[in-house]
């Protein structure tokens, strides 16, 4: 698995070279963004030891198994002490709940964890503002460092290949399109985090984008 320190604060890991999970270092450690895949906790909390910091925490920005992967591996290496916090909706499936009409789109795997905090919009995890980002996932959420306005977005955007809209068919990386749920609100989501003036952009899959205002525009105009 490959560790990139993104800034002071912010370690971007990856595994296969096209799944991401970040740590977000706070005063009391570390907040983990994210799982991926089964099999990956062994390497995430080789990857925190390498920050010098517990994990304190684990928050994911939406339910698929490409993200929750290795939450209850994690939840049993850890300990009932490290709070899990999932949103709202994406939790809702995970416990058997019928959010939408017919089937979600995605993979959702049997889960063991159920998770500590369900998160809604404008929730504080730490430094990281909650900002609610439906439509790859009912519940999809993106976090905001307010300290230098870092955005973690999950899969809203990917940036395998070319900056996309995750409702858009990208030849380089199709999968995020045809794991999303509501295409329309999927591009409201993209717009909404544009709005947040982000200083940098981190995604679930794909490169980090530095100052990326000029691609998430460009992304926002290929989509639909």
């Amino acid at each position: 698995m490959r560790t990139t320190a993104l800034t002071d604060n912010l370690t971007q890991l990856t595994r296969l070279g096209f799944v991401n999970a970040f740590l977000v270092r706070e005063d009391d450690g570390l907040t983990l963004i994210d799982t991926m895949l089964p099999r990956t906790a062994g390497a995430i909390l080789e990857a925190a030891s390498g920050r010098g910091a517990p994990i304190r925490r684990i928050v994911l920005t939406h339910g698929h198994g490409d993200h929750v992967g290795s939450l209850d591996a994690l939840r049993e290496a850890l300990g009932a002490q490290v709070e899990v916090l999932m949103p709202e909706l994406d939790a809702r499936i995970h416990a058997g709940e019928t959010v939408v009409a017919g089937k979600v789109a995605g993979s959702w795997p049997t889960l063991r964890t159920v998770p500590d905090v369900r998160l809604g919009a404008g929730d504080r995890v730490g430094s990281l503002e909650v900002v609610p980002s439906p439509g790859h996932t009912p519940g999809h959420v993106a976090f905001l460092d307010t300290r230098d306005r870092s955005l973690i977005a999950g899969d809203v955007f990917t940036s395998i290949g070319a900056l996309n809209v995750s409702d858009h068919y990208y030849w380089r990386f199709p999968l995020a399109a045809m794991a999303t749920q509501d295409r329309a609100q999927d591009r409201a989501s993209a717009r909404a985090l544009r709005a947040l003036n982000p200083t940098l952009l981190v995604l679930g899959h794909g490169r980090a984008v530095r100052d990326p205002a000029a691609e998430m525009d460009a992304a926002i105009g290929r989509s639909g």
